[in-house]
């Protein structure tokens, strides 16, 4: 039976219909918190290391794809949308919006609200921002999410309307996504993709694979937020360096902990291990379309071959569940508990892999330190895994910089690592629709597709849950994608920065708003 509503909160078709819905709350569990603190204080500087970047990774936010560009983006811009450390959907530069009938939106910005070269935000800079996603030409890897939009005009100076092709409920949601950040229109017509945003804090260095600076917004619209005089974002690509950083002082906070090291790093008295549940998965994706893995017999032994509880055992520490080769977690709506969990069985393995031909099959897989703590050991472990099954695993260690241009979708195997949406619709979309172009498995189904269109405008709960089930089976059993855990956020933080106690699941550090968020002590 499929799950039609999250089981920390629920999403009210006519709440998002009229301006918000609640998505569900994070969850902070793991080792206990050693300080939350009350009131916020203005001043000091926050010094974060990200991981999943380059030195070839830009401010144009068509270009995003890693944390290193996500956390940057919500420190300089704002979307239209936001999710909440809650989990719920929030106004941003959108203060409120209205459709009747799921097809036509139509969103009211914020006035008075300035960017930081002293711009006034209106409906122009919208249109342009969103525009960038949608040319022909635009290498976004947000156009799929956009692909249903037939204009988008303004409605006076402070709204816009966006028009779509067919309904769509989940459309406000869409706008949360990083991609997504507003940018001020140039007098040419062009967008200003150089930082300049409305957000909390102002660019002073931009040295990507480095470090970035940015200073406090002294005109921030938003009440009590960007507490920070200063804040620095640092690369750090492995997370062993990462947490070496975080032990000596070097950094306030890291994306990702080492889990080899989570109870000595928690036993540290001015240390707090952040362990947030979430949609977070790691993948091993195949090329569906180019043999040996367009024959789905083959990939079915590959997702035979795998043992998921060994991995989150072992290699996450507990701090994961189990997935079943669709990127529909049990905390988001519509989850399908009902589909029987794929268990490792090499024998099956071994069947599938004799019907697509071969006795055994020697391949590569690439994976990258960067992608996640842990991702080379689980690559490492998924070799020991299928190796009785006559599947010879070779892991290739690749550099962490330039991996999403030059290794990720480019070799027929490859690893790779997805943050959480808050809708089904956004990851499907993004990732499994034929079109779309982050389709990491190069899967291509036309029942999926009909499906996935249906879906988006069906504002029964009931059928759109069915829909969504027959979806995740169809990716559980065909798709290009080996998906072996959820994994929650684990991250460490000094305590001499503070935050509210409750933390966005929906990215690490908070949603990747830390530097907007979080104070010091």
């Amino acid at each position: 039976m499929t799950t039609p509503l999250p089981k920390a909160g629920s999403v009210n078709r006519r709440g998002v219909l009229l301006g918000g819905a609640a998505v569900g709350a994070a969850v902070l569990t793991g080792m206990p918190n050693k300080l939350y603190a009350a009131t916020p204080q203005k001043g000091g500087l926050l010094r974060v290391a990200v991981a999943q970047g380059g030195s070839s990774d830009t401010l144009d936010p068509t270009t995003f794809s890693g944390s290193q560009q996500i956390f940057i983006g919500w420190t300089l811009r704002n979307n239209l949308t936001e999710i909440g450390s809650d989990g719920a959907l929030k106004p941003e530069l959108a203060e409120s919006w209205s459709s009747d009938d799921a097809q036509t939106w139509v969103f009211n910005l914020r006035k008075g609200v300035e960017f930081h070269n002293g711009k006034s935000l209106t409906a122009d800079d919208v249109i342009a921002s969103l525009n960038m996603h949608r040319g022909e030409d635009s290498k976004s890897g947000a156009k799929s999410l956009l692909a249903s939009v037939e204009s988008i005009v303004s409605e006076g100076e402070h709204a816009v309307k966006i028009t779509l092709t067919g309904k769509n409920a989940d459309f406000p949601f869409i706008l949360s996504d990083y991609h997504f950040n507003i940018c001020p229109e140039n007098p040419d017509g062009s967008v200003d993709v150089s930082g300049t945003g409305t957000g909390g804090y102002i660019l002073e260095e931009f040295n990507p694979g480095v470090r970035t600076r940015v200073r406090r917004n002294p005109n921030y619209w938003k009440a009590n937020s960007a507490h920070f005089d200063e804040g620095e974002i640092i690369l750090i690509n492995d997370p062993t360096a990462a947490t070496n950083a975080l032990v000596t002082g070097a950094v306030h906070a890291i994306e990702s902990s080492e889990y080899k090291t989570l109870a000595l790093l928690g036993r540290r008295p001015n240390i707090q291990v952040e362990s947030v549940p979430g949609g977070f998965h790691g993948t091993f994706a195949m090329n569906s379309a180019a043999a040996p893995f367009n024959n789905n017999d083959l990939r079915l032994a590959m997702k035979y071959a795998i043992d998921r509880q060994a991995i989150v055992d072992t290699v996450l520490k507990g701090h994961g569940v189990v997935a079943n080769d669709h990127p529909v977690s049990p905390s988001m709506p519509y989850h399908d508990a009902s589909i029987e969990q794929r268990a490792y069985d090499p024998d099956k393995a071994k069947f599938h892999l004799k019907k697509a031909g071969h006795d055994s099959l020697t391949m590569q897989l690439s994976v990258s330190d960067g992608l996640y703590a842990g991702a080379t050991d689980a690559v490492t472990l998924y070799r020991e895994h299928a190796g009785p099954s006559g599947l010879d695993i070779q892991v290739v260690r690749e550099p962490g910089d330039g991996y999403w241009s030059d290794v990720w979708m480019k070799k027929p195997l490859f690893s790779g690592s997805w943050g959480p949406r808050p809708v089904p619709d956004m990851i499907l979309t993004t990732a499994y629709a034929s079109s779309a172009d982050w389709n990491e498995g190069a899967f291509s189904n036309a029942r999926f597709d009909e499906l996935l269109l249906a879906a988006r405008g069906e504002l029964d709960e009931a059928k759109r849950g069915e829909m969504y089930g027959e979806m995740q089976r169809i990716l559980s059993d065909e798709g290009g994608s080996i998906i072996p855990f959820f994994r929650s956020y684990v991250y460490g933080r000094n305590t001499s920065i503070a935050h509210s106690g409750q933390l966005g699941s929906d990215w690490p550090l908070d949603g990747h708003r830390a530097m907007e968020r979080w104070w010091t002590a």
